[in-house]
């Protein structure tokens, strides 16, 4: 149950709202012959080029150029997106009604790590599931970090959600299935759930 005094909720994306499995693309770039792909790109530590990806630093062709020149891999973009995308999986029509759910007692915003590639795969996946981009009707306000060009867990991002919503830190609960968010979340004062094995629908 959520406490009675929280009035807003900040929302992870991938883990918590859509399904993924980072095990997937892992394959999927060993299969190209980065055997090493698993070390330098996981759930809790990235490299610098993936982080750059995600605060928009560099862009799509940036990235995946310099996946392929770094990493010797003879596929053309086509099938490096393919494999970049390969871990988004689907978002269940409960999640969804869920979090219709949660707008009518919260506030609720969406705050995730991500990249303009995956960006337009998941919202390709929303379309091709429900036929219309519904986040802009659940969702407060949506936070993409290559949008906004600050990540989790630094402090910044939160304090600007926060900021941005005029939301008290002492009435805001964050979900997250990245230990390393809930505790950047903590250190701003936000109440902060890690999601292992529960689901946001078992908080309901």
């Amino acid at each position: 149950m959520i406490p009675n005094h929280i009035d807003n909720i900040i929302f992870d994306l991938g883990g918590v709202i859509l399904n993924i499995d980072y095990h997937i693309t892992i394959n999927r770039f060993k299969s190209m012959g980065i055997q090493d792909f698993d070390v330098l790109y996981s759930q809790a530590q990235q490299s610098d080029l993936f982080d750059l990806f995600e605060t928009g630093d560099i862009s799509e062709d940036d990235f995946i150029d310099q996946l392929q020149k770094h990493f010797h891999i003879h596929k053309d973009k086509k099938e490096v997106i393919e494999g970049w995308n390969a871990m988004l999986l689907d978002f269940p029509k409960e999640r969804k009604q869920t979090l219709e759910e949660f707008s009518k007692r919260f506030n609720i915003v969406l705050l995730s790590n991500t990249n303009e590639t995956h960006v337009r795969a998941f919202k390709e996946i929303i379309m091709n599931t429900y036929g219309e981009y519904w986040f802009p009707d659940v969702f407060k306000q949506v936070y993409y970090s290559n949008e906004i060009g600050l990540r989790k867990p630094n402090k910044e991002v939160f304090d600007f959600v926060l900021e941005d919503n005029e939301f008290k830190a002492e009435n805001t609960l964050f979900f997250d299935d990245s230990i390393q968010h809930i505790e950047g979340a903590r250190k701003t004062g936000i109440e902060a759930i890690h999601l292992t094995d529960q689901k946001i629908e078992d908080y309901l």
